[in-house]
């Protein structure tokens, strides 16, 4: 047993010192033919090969902490490539070093604890079938026995190109290593395209990557632009294949955040210029970014997003608030053209024609299928033009399917509040839109603060809307609605002057002027609008105070974007020198136009001409406005008004309009009434 134990040892150190003095250089034309035939390509060694010995790996299983482990260095390294690629060569090394294990071998697998790769220039390319060049095979074209495992990679000088067609991507990163800027050992460049977009930037990384997860951090330092986005990350990470324990410093900018969406996969909308910072975190199927802020146009934004791994569809999660925000920064969002030129890198956003307000750009309904969502959004500073009074915006958004919730949308308007539920269907096409909204308690002179006139009103405006429609733009929509539009006005008032403009009652006017305004006792003002492919119809429109009754017929057009309103004001009371004569609404949405019907007004100055020529005390007599108006039936309106909005109005038989002479309200055609339904409006009787 002694000399059988001394003959085993003479044989392992005999063996020991002849593979280290072994001049490898004769083995590579053997290493070279194995090689290639266990990765179907051709290998070859072209400069010295020589071996070392490290010691026994403590951490390895079984014999393999008491076998000391082989380490190798080769010069000169040429791996080809695919048959299909047009690079013959996969990859051309300067010098390799790995240590090797020796007990997996005996299981074919090729186990490598550490690699250093020094001037490497590597080729990764895949094909749009899949097909790619690292999937080793035979010469027989079957997948080799063998299998490689590396440990860290430690990577010196080199390229790396890779050209992947199913992601779009073609991108070369030239490494150099850097001294003197601890923890990062390597320096990185990048250039290249990513889903056609021009990919640019640096970075640092540590020195040696861990292949495997074992709780090693490794750190990183990059600054890339895709395209218009910029991003900035610095932090750590413990595993390249999996980005587990990830903890990164994440900083984001660019014109649009909708430029993210062929980067991360995740639907932003369009927006004006962002600029955002935040912690960026990866566990298993989740990635979180963290308390970020930021702003978007001249609002700010802050929150959390979680961005969730799950079939069918991955999920963005989240709640943001913007302490400021400014109304203008939305428009992008459902259409209007956007002020720091974000969109489509490929298309110019589509503006509206000239004579249109309504956004034409069209909604980008292909991309709500990619990506499910629940968001809460709250806004609670609004800063916006003076003329619209609009505060505290909060709404939960979901997309699901391809479906859009907004349930609910809410803001305040004019010290009241308008609530909506509007849910856009992307799956039909065009895209269908059915939506809910109630108007309560907002406050007129709020709601009008450039009109002078308005500022002493009293009285709350309430109302409801229940519209239908189908388009992919906002103009799209308007031009397609259906269903009904309702307002009410209770226990308000109004200013007097502005009454006797409305009823040209020149005198009035200027008594008026010289002894000051005054409040007029508003008894009720309703409206109540039938849309139709379109196209707003009056069925009743009244203003009735102990003045005045006003009246309002005709149509505004959605469509053509066009008014054909008619004003009819009718005066209770005597007013002197009364130019009475109906008011029209013209024109479109941008180029309005409003004035008095002449043919009314000539020939009330044609009988005061007339009058005056035959008798002077007699010229007055045409002007004065002996008040044959009479109340408009309040209750009766409003009881025909004590009904929600319905979107399939039926045919009744004409509502009342404003008051005529002789007391008869105007009906000069049958119009659409609403269906019946519960209480409607403020939920009081009118005086």
């Amino acid at each position: 047993m002694k000399w059988l134990a001394i003959t085993l040892v003479a044989i392992v150190l005999a063996f020991a010192a002849f593979i280290t003095w072994f001049d490898w250089n004769y083995a590579r034309s053997f290493i070279d033919r194995e090689v290639s035939t266990a990765t179907g390509r051709p290998f070859q060694i072209r400069g010295d090969l020589s071996l070392h010995w490290l010691a026994p790996n403590a951490q390895a299983p079984g014999l393999g902490r008491w076998l000391p482990r082989p380490r190798l260095i080769a010069n000169d390294i040429v791996l080809g490539n695919v048959a299909w690629s047009q690079t013959p060569n996969m990859l051309t090394l300067g010098r390799l070093t790995f240590s090797l294990e020796w007990l997996p071998l005996l299981d074919k697998r090729v186990v490598l604890p550490e690699v250093t790769l020094a001037a490497p220039k590597l080729f990764i390319e895949q094909q749009a079938d899949g097909q790619n060049n690292w999937t080793f095979t035979k010469g027989d074209g079957k997948p080799s026995p063998w299998t490689l495992r590396i440990g860290r990679l430690i990577l010196e000088d080199g390229v790396v190109h890779a050209n992947l067609i199913p992601q779009q991507l073609d991108l070369s990163a030239n490494i150099a290593t850097i001294d003197g800027q601890a923890p990062y050992g390597i320096g990185v460049s990048l250039k290249g395209t990513f889903r056609k977009v021009a990919v640019t930037g640096k970075a640092r990384a540590g020195d040696v990557l861990s292949l495997e997860d074992t709780g090693d951090p490794y750190p990183l330092d990059a600054n890339v632009r895709i395209g218009r986005t910029q991003i900035a990350a610095q932090g750590t990470f413990t595993n390249p294949a999996t980005l587990s324990a990830l903890d990164m410093h994440l900083h984001l900018s660019g014109p649009t955040m909708a430029d993210l969406y062929p980067i991360t996969g995740v639907l932003l909308p369009q927006t004006p210029a962002y600029e955002t910072n935040g912690h960026l975190l990866h566990t298993a199927g989740e990635w979180r970014y963290e308390r970020f802020q930021g702003k978007v146009g001249q609002s700010d934004l802050a929150g959390t997003l979680v961005f969730r791994e799950r079939q069918p569809r991955n999920v963005l999660q989240g709640a943001v608030v913007s302490n400021q925000l400014r109304l203008a920064d939305l428009g992008p969002v459902v259409g209007a053209p956007n002020p720091s030129g974000g969109g489509d890198l490929t298309a110019k956003p589509k503006a509206p024609p000239s004579d249109k307000v309504l956004p034409v750009e069209p909604f980008k309904t292909d991309r709500w299928r990619a990506i499910d969502a629940d968001v809460q959004f709250t806004g609670r500073k609004i800063i916006k033009d003076k003329s619209l009074p609009i505060d505290n915006l909060v709404t939960h958004l979901v997309l699901d399917n391809g479906v859009l919730s907004l349930r609910p949308l809410e803001f305040g308007v004019a010290g009241g509040r308008i609530t909506s539920t509007l849910v856009l269907n992307g799956q039909a096409e065009p895209m269908k839109v059915d939506s809910q909204i109630s108007l309560r308690h907002l406050k007129m002179k709020q709601l009008l603060p450039g009109v002078d006139l308005m500022k002493t009103s009293v009285g709350e405006v309430n109302g409801d809307a229940a519209l239908t429609a189908t388009g992919n733009s906002i103009a799209a929509l308007a031009a397609s609605s259906n269903g009904e539009v309702k307002a009410l006005i209770d226990r308000g008032s109004m200013s007097k002057l502005l009454l006797q403009y409305l009823g040209l009652n020149v005198g009035n006017i200027v008594l008026t002027k010289l002894f000051g305004d005054k409040q007029i006792e508003m008894r009720c003002a309703a409206a109540d609008f039938a849309v139709r492919d379109g196209v707003m119809d009056t069925r009743t429109f009244v203003i009735d105070t102990d003045d005045t009754s006003i009246g309002v017929t005709g149509q505004i057009d959605l469509r053509r974007e066009h008014f054909n309103l008619t004003v009819r004001p009718e005066p209770k009371h005597f007013g002197l020198l009364s130019l009475r004569s109906p008011l029209y609404v013209r024109g479109t949405f941008k180029h309005p136009d409003v004035g008095v019907s002449v043919p009314t007004l000539i020939a009330r100055a044609g009988g005061a001409i007339a009058l005056g020529v035959l008798a002077p005390y007699t010229a007055l007599v045409p002007l004065l406005e002996l008040g044959p108006g009479k109340d408009s039936p309040c209750r009766e309106l409003l009881a025909s008004l004590q009904h929600p909005p319905s979107r399939h109005p039926a045919e009744v038989a004409p509502v009342p309009g404003a008051a005529t002479k002789g007391g008869q309200a105007e009906s000069d055609r049958r119009r659409r009434a609403p269906a019946a339904g519960p209480a409607f409006g403020p939920g009081r009787e009118a005086p």
